[in-house]
């Protein structure tokens, strides 16, 4: 029985093999979309990070990397583009791309995928559409609560030090005068 059932599968991997084989015979591109920042802060810089990877056995040609995910309103580009192209990305190669932005109000967002579109033969006029993976949803926290919540509060410790040097302070004078005055030093012999 075990040896028609290990005789059954290989059979059918010889089958199946080489069909998915030729399905892979073009161009063929994963793209993931991340977010790199562990914190999301209105006025401080947001890296968004892009990774194309061509796992086909072609050559991928006119490739567009189209984000609109990101309103104007609410987020300004500091460095790089929204809507980028490749000529060609080679197989079994990978591209990465990276997008700093600046979110300009506080609230909830929901990341969505990008557009990637790409022709899979130089002489072919027909593109393939494909979308990148989508982080989710992402809140961004207003600059006055980050730093109320992060900051080191050096401000705030340095009244409390202040505050509490007349409690500290006035017994530490009235005891060490009262030290000196009854204590004095032996005389040394000699």
């Amino acid at each position: 029985m075990k040896f028609w059932v290990a005789a059954s599968l290989i059979l059918a991997s010889v089958y199946i093999l080489p069909s998915y084989e030729e399905e892979e015979s073009g161009a063929r591109l994963l793209v993931s979309k991340n977010i790199l920042n562990q914190y999301l802060v209105e006025g401080k810089d947001l890296t968004v990070e892009y990774k194309i990877f061509n796992v086909g056995s072609r050559v991928a040609f006119d490739v567009v990397l189209n984000d609109n995910t990101f309103p104007e309103s609410s987020f300004s580009v500091v460095s790089g583009n929204l809507k980028v192209t490749w000529e060609r990305i080679a197989p079994n190669s990978n591209v990465t791309h990276a997008v700093i932005l600046r979110p300009l109000k506080p609230g909830y967002y929901n990341f969505t995928a990008a557009e990637i579109s790409y022709v899979v033969s130089e002489d072919s006029n027909e593109r393939t559409i494909g979308y990148t993976s989508y982080p989710g949803e992402g809140g961004i926290v207003p600059q006055k609560d980050f730093d109320r919540r992060f900051s080191p509060h050096v401000l705030d410790w340095l009244v409390f030090a202040f505050m509490t040097l007349p409690s500290l302070g006035i017994p530490f004078l009235l005891w060490y005068s009262s030290k000196s005055k009854y204590d004095q030093p032996k005389p040394k012999k000699n």
